[in-house]
């Protein structure tokens, strides 16, 4: 029977494998280091944000059965990486809408977006600025057309319209987004009437906050949050009137249920730019707005912020790529959260996808910095997805590398 041989250690045999990290006093930056993954983003937002702020990013209509399939369709893929290529050298760039985008990615226009963090909207236009890469601008965010153009003048920005039943106060903002050189312009329509987000409704989500006593013990482990909001300019529709009732009531005022494809038809003839109808969930209703001349859908079900139960983007993706991705550029966006699930959305013939929970996530961990933490994770997820995959640009994607598994499957 052998016996191990053993001996004092020796500092000089042990010394090179110390590596102690030198301290670092910005502790937003230090955390932002830490997280390799959205999801790590997330559990950070979910610390320093209140509970009805992060709420209102976090959840979805009902039972939030949209927003968790749409997450699983993405988690049920199965990639087909070829071997032995050449991926010393990635292209990630690509034309989307007729411009060049670093990123197969834009940041989605989300509402209240300074709920999250005081920056808001400007942080992520900066961001997306440095990244090169499409910013959105929704019609409830919390700064203005002309503040977002100000804060990012290189960024290509987008503006998102609902139709309100005031035809003359919606087309006044398609003025002014043209004027201050928004390039596109998204229209929503899958809001006929607000989604049931019982999240919001249990929380009492009213814009600004109000100081309920729920509030106020919430200030008590969310100082910094509140202090940032007390300390800056008033939280507002920075495109709209002041309102001061709670976010569903808002939207109930604003959102037309009468509008239909003629208005459709009519909006597009007012907007000088680049055309685009968000929402669709169907491979009719693609057809149909294709039909009308558009020159890019989206296929969103809000965020499973609508209509519970809605189908999955994703799973609808191949369907109505072969259909009408001929005809038109099709985007993608819900439930997003890695580089992986861009690379099988463009795979299967998105033309681009827009990221909002994911950047609203980086928004609450770091503000601008946590934007462009998010922008780098899912960046530097495309490429080692590429590589992995053997392809070196995102044109080379194709339905070969991604087979879609099925665990629901329609009857």
């Amino acid at each position: 029977m052998s016996v191990t041989q053993r001996r004092f250690p020796r500092v000089r045999d042990f010394a090179p494998l110390i590596r102690f990290r030198r301290p670092r006093l910005n502790r937003t930056a230090q955390r932002l280091d830490a997280a390799l993954t959205v999801e790590d983003l997330r559990r950070i937002a979910k610390r320093r944000t209140p509970k009805a702020a992060f709420d209102y990013t976090d959840g979805a209509a009902e039972e939030e059965i949209s927003l968790d399939r749409a997450r699983q369709s993405f988690r049920d893929i199965e990639f087909h990486p070829a071997i032995l290529r050449d991926v010393t050298d990635v292209d990630t760039s690509r034309e989307v809408l007729g411009a060049p985008v670093a990123l197969p990615f834009a940041i989605a226009p989300t509402g209240f977006t300074r709920l999250m963090h005081t920056a808001g909207e400007r942080a992520g236009a900066r961001a997306a600025e440095a990244a090169g890469i499409p910013f959105s601008l929704s019609t409830l965010g919390t700064a203005s057309i002309e503040e977002v153009a100000a804060a990012a003048p290189a960024v290509r920005r987008w503006f998102q319209l609902y139709i309100w039943r005031d035809r003359d106060r919606s087309m006044a903002l398609l003025d002014r987004a043209a004027e201050a050189g928004y390039d596109t312009l998204l229209v929503s329509v899958d809001c006929p009437v607000p989604g049931a987000r019982r999240r919001d409704s249990r929380n009492g989500l009213t814009i600004p906050p109000a100081l309920t006593l729920r509030a106020v013990a919430d200030a008590a482990v969310h100082p910094a949050w509140w202090f940032d909001l007390f300390t800056t300019e008033p939280l507002t529709f920075a495109s709209l009137d002041r309102w001061s009732g709670t976010v569903a009531d808002y939207m109930d005022t604003m959102f037309d249920p009468s509008m239909t494809f003629d208005d459709l038809a009519w909006v597009r003839s007012q907007w000088p730019g680049r055309f685009v109808v968000k929402g669709v969930q169907t491979l009719a209703d693609a057809r149909a707005v294709v039909d009308l001349g558009v020159d890019g859908i989206v296929l969103s079900n809000h965020g499973g912020r609508q209509l519970d139960r809605a189908p999955v983007p994703f799973t609808l993706l191949p369907e109505v790529s072969r259909e009408v991705g001929a005809d038109t550029e099709i985007l993608l966006d819900t439930g997003i959260m890695s580089g992986a699930d861009i690379v099988a959305a463009v795979a299967l013939g998105a033309r681009c996808t827009l990221i909002g929970r994911a950047y609203l996530y980086g928004l609450m961990a770091g503000g601008q910095a946590g934007v462009h933490r998010v922008i780098d994770i899912l960046a530097e997820q495309i490429r080692r997805t590429m590589r992995l995959l053997g392809v070196t640009e995102l044109a080379e994607l194709s339905p070969q590398h991604v087979t879609q598994l099925q665990r629901s499957v329609r009857r």
